[in-house]
């Protein structure tokens, strides 16, 4: 419905479904069609479902906008539907005991309440490999080589297998040439990437690089959630690393983009080996000069409110301190290693680990 008998703009009663991803709550409008009843980024809505749990005067955006455990409707531009989520948060469906069959209404609270963010961070990019200037920009691949990390050791990149984004094959050709010999997927559990193999096959993307490593029993399907303050996240990342230690590399970490659940994991292997802020910052923020041509150069402004809104938020939980904090002279591999025992990873098991780094 556009509005209801008020003339309050609504989307009344539409069906719902989870994201086996994130956790969160699909509403199954696109944006367009969500867009067309008179919403924009940069509201505040009001989301009711149908078992009475709500969620009151939360922005609209098209991106991640908000501070870890705080909740929003996004928009993203690669998923199907607008989804009702926690920005790094545990699951929405589960902490909203929602079941298939329950609805959702979405109602305007205030229209354009959060547009000077909206506009602040707004930010997409396009899944055309000829709108970018290299295949390694394209597939958001490069070598982990801060602190006392070896270089050519450890990667980072997009999917190998997924290729929802279509950058698949041009990681499978980048980790071949660099030798990657173990891939920590942290996005896709066994199932999905059986799934993702045939799907790629039957359509001839060439991922067989990443199929023969599969094959052979060199990756570790993690899937986790976004959550990474999680105790699930903990445990299977200490387990995943443990397994990845059984290997000898180089290594590759990825989840579907390599920017969220891999920024977090990259962070923590970087400030586990020793890393300063800002070497720790510097390669975090490549994956958004990669995808969206953002860096300190180009645009400062958004350069330092994306760091502030999302590195800043993972390295302050880790070290235990206020997000505004100045990190530059913290070190963060003691907060780093008690993430991972938290995660139940032993003294030896860590030694290990820092000596694969």
């Amino acid at each position: 419905d556009k509005d209801n008998n008020d003339g309050t703009v609504v989307a009344q009663d539409v069906p719902i479904s989870r994201d086996e991803n994130f956790g969160g709550v699909y509403i199954n409008l696109t944006v367009d069609e969500f867009n067309e009843l008179g919403f924009a980024f940069g509201d505040g809505v009001n989301v009711e479902f149908s078992n009475g749990y709500t969620l009151s005067d939360i922005p609209y955006y098209n991106g991640y906008y908000v501070n870890v455990g705080d909740p929003l409707l996004v928009g993203y531009p690669s998923y199907p539907y607008i989804e009702a989520t926690v920005n790094y948060g545990d699951s929405l469906w589960e902490t909203a005991s929602l079941s298939e069959g329950d609805t959702a209404t979405v109602t305007l609270a205030e229209a354009k309440k959060y547009l000077s963010t909206q506009e602040a961070f707004d930010i997409t990019y396009t899944d055309k490999r000829s709108d970018y200037e290299s295949d390694v920009e394209f597939a958001n691949f490069r070598s982990l080589s801060v602190g006392g990390m070896t270089p050519d050791r450890w990667y980072r990149s997009a999917s190998p297998v997924d290729n929802e984004l279509g950058r698949a094959p041009y990681v499978n050709k980048l980790i071949e040439q660099a030798g990657v010999n173990y891939v920590l997927d942290l996005s896709d559990s066994e199932e999905e990437i059986e799934g993702f193999l045939a799907e790629d096959d039957e359509a001839g993307v060439d991922v067989s690089y990443f199929k023969k490593l599969h094959d052979a029993g060199k990756v570790g399907a993690l899937n986790l959630s976004a959550s990474y303050p999680s105790q699930s996240f903990k445990e299977s990342l200490a387990a995943g690393l443990v397994t990845l230690t059984e290997h000898d590399g180089p290594y590759l970490v990825h989840c579907i983009e390599g920017k969220d659940r891999t920024g977090f994991v990259c962070a923590l292997l970087e400030a586990l080996s020793g890393a300063t802020y800002d070497e720790i910052l510097a390669d975090y923020m490549v994956t958004f000069d990669n995808y969206f041509g953002i860096n300190e150069q180009s645009d400062p402004d958004k350069f330092h409110a994306i760091a502030e809104l999302n590195l800043n938020g993972m390295l302050s939980y880790l070290a235990g301190c206020e997000k505004d904090a100045d990190m530059t002279q913290m070190d963060f591999s003691g907060p780093a290693a008690d993430y991972l025992r938290d995660g139940g990873m032993t003294e030896k098991q860590l030694e290990t680990l820092k000596s694969k780094l």
